[in-house]
C-alpha cells in the first residue's frame, strides 16, 4: 500500500514540474510577478484565464458577482480562490470598481464581467445594457481617475458586427452593429472604448497627458471544459449527455466560429504583451478565430461530440420546435488576419481537438477527478501543440 501511494505521488509530483516547465518562457515572461485585475475572473473564459495567469506567476485580483454565474462553476470546481485575490461586487458599482484599483494597484487589466449571451438580454434587456454598456465604461472611468494601470485588454465579441451574413469573415474595421440587446450592447461599449482611447489614452494629444494602451478583442463561440452557460450549445450538450439526455437544437444548420477556449486566451494574452511592453502601437481592436474556414454546422458539432463521448451508445438529437423563435444569427464568422500578421498569433487546434480536449474535461467532472490538475494538464497539452509550431507567444 504505501509503494502505490508513493506511487501515485511521484506521478502527481511529476505532472506538476512538467506543467511547471512548459509555463516558463511564455509572453517573454511578462506575466510573472504582474499585478493583474481580471474582471468576471468566475465565468467560464475569465476561470481559465485566471489559472493560466496564475500558472505563469501572474498576481491575479478577481473581480466578479457574489454568486459565479453557473452552477456547476468552473472556478468553483478547481478551487483557485485561496491562490489569489478573490474579491466581490458589481461592475456596475463605479466606486467600489474605482476603490479596488486604488487599494490593489493593477498595472494590467482584462475586463471580462458581462451578460454574456443573447437570449437572456431579450428577457432583461435593460439588465443586459447597464451591465455590458455602463459596466465597460465603469471600468474605463475608473481607469481614467486611478494611475496604476498601464494596460487595458476589454473583451467584446463577435456579435458587435453589423451582421449581414456574409460567408466571409468580419475584419476589424468593418461596421459595428446588432440586432438584439446583447449584440447592441456590446457594440456600444466598443465606441466608448475607441473614444476614451482617442480623448483620453491615446499617445497623441488627449484631453489627459496619461498613456493607457487599451485594446479590444472580438472571438467566436468559445468551447471547451467547465463551461455550463445557459443556452450555450457545448454547455447545453453536455448537461444532456452527462444525464443521458436527448439533446435539443433550435437551429442546426447555423454556423458559427467554434474555437477551443484557450485559443482566443493566447490571443488576448499575446495582445497583452505587446500592449505592456510596446503600448500605443496595438491599442486597437482585434478578432481572433479557430483554425478552420470552412463553415460547421451546429449538428456537425454536436454529432462530433456526440461520438467522441460514446460512438456505441449515442444519446439522440432532437429539434427544438417551440413557437417561441427571437432572432438568433444564421452564419457568422470572423477574419483573424491582422493578429496572424501583427501580433504573430495563430489557432492551435482544429475542431476535433478542441472538442476532444472538452470531452476529457467532462469525462473528469463525471469521473470527479481532481479538476485543478485536469485544468492544468489540459493547459500544459495546448501550450505543447503551440510549440511544436513555434509559435511567438511560447518562446522568450
Amino acid at each position: 500500500m504505501g509503494r502505490a501511494i508513493r506511487g501515485a505521488n511521484s506521478r502527481t509530483e511529476n505532472i506538476f514540474i512538467d506543467v511547471y516547465l512548459q509555463m516558463q518562457n511564455l509572453f517573454n515572461n511578462v506575466f510573472k510577478d504582474l499585478p493583474v485585475l481580471l474582471t468576471g475572473h468566475t465565468g467560464f473564459k475569465g476561470s481559465w484565464l485566471t489559472l493560466w495567469l496564475k500558472e505563469m506567476g501572474a498576481q491575479v485580483i478577481g473581480y466578479s458577482l457574489p454568486e459565479p454565474p453557473t452552477s456547476p462553476s468552473n472556478y468553483e470546481l478547481i478551487k483557485i480562490g485561496e491562490q489569489i485575490t478573490d474579491l466581490r461586487g458589481d461592475i456596475r458599482d463605479f466606486d467600489r470598481l474605482r476603490d479596488i484599483i486604488k487599494e490593489h494597484q493593477p498595472r494590467l487589466v482584462f475586463h471580462f464581467a458581462a451578460q454574456t449571451t443573447v437570449l437572456p438580454s431579450y428577457r432583461e434587456p435593460k439588465v443586459s445594457l447597464d451591465t455590458n454598456v455602463g459596466g465597460s465604461i465603469n471600468m474605463l472611468e475608473a481607469i481614467r481617475t486611478t494611475d496604476s494601470v498601464k494596460a487595458v485588454v476589454m473583451c467584446a465579441t463577435d456579435k458587435v458586427y453589423e451582421n449581414k451574413e456574409w460567408i466571409w469573415g468580419y475584419r476589424e474595421n468593418d461596421e459595428l452593429g446588432g440586432y438584439d440587446p446583447y449584440s447592441t450592447g456590446k457594440a456600444m461599449a466598443e465606441l466608448a472604448v475607441m473614444s476614451y482611447r482617442r480623448s483620453f489614452f491615446s499617445g497623441e494629444v488627449s484631453a489627459s497627458k496619461r498613456q493607457v494602451a487599451l485594446g479590444s478583442v472580438r472571438a467566436g463561440n468559445v468551447i471547451g471544459g467547465g463551461d455550463f452557460t445557459e443556452n450555450g450549445l457545448l454547455a447545453d450538450c453536455m448537461k444532456s449527455i452527462l444525464k443521458s439526455e436527448s439533446i435539443f437544437l433550435r437551429n442546426p444548420s447555423s454556423t458559427r466560429p467554434w474555437q477551443y477556449v484557450l485559443e482566443p486566451l493566447s490571443g488576448y494574452l499575446s495582445l497583452a504583451e505587446r500592449l505592456l511592453t510596446e503600448g500605443d502601437p496595438f491599442a486597437q481592436a482585434w478578432n481572433f478565430g479557430p483554425l478552420q474556414h470552412s463553415a460547421i454546422t451546429t449538428l456537425e458539432v454536436v454529432e462530433k461530440l456526440i461520438a467522441l463521448w460514446d460512438g456505441s451508445n449515442p444519446v439522440q438529437i432532437e429539434y427544438d420546435r417551440s413557437q417561441e423563435k427571437l432572432h438568433e444569427a444564421h452564419s457568422l464568422h470572423l477574419s483573424w488576419d491582422k493578429a496572424a500578421s501583427l501580433l504573430h498569433w495563430r489557432p492551435v487546434y482544429k475542431i476535433d481537438d478542441a472538442l476532444a480536449e472538452t470531452v476529457k474535461w467532462y469525462k473528469a467532472f463525471q469521473q470527479q477527478d481532481d479538476l485543478y490538475q485536469t485544468g492544468r494538464i489540459l493547459l500544459k497539452n495546448y501550450v505543447e501543440r503551440a510549440r511544436t509550431l513555434e509559435l511567438a507567444w511560447t518562446c522568450s
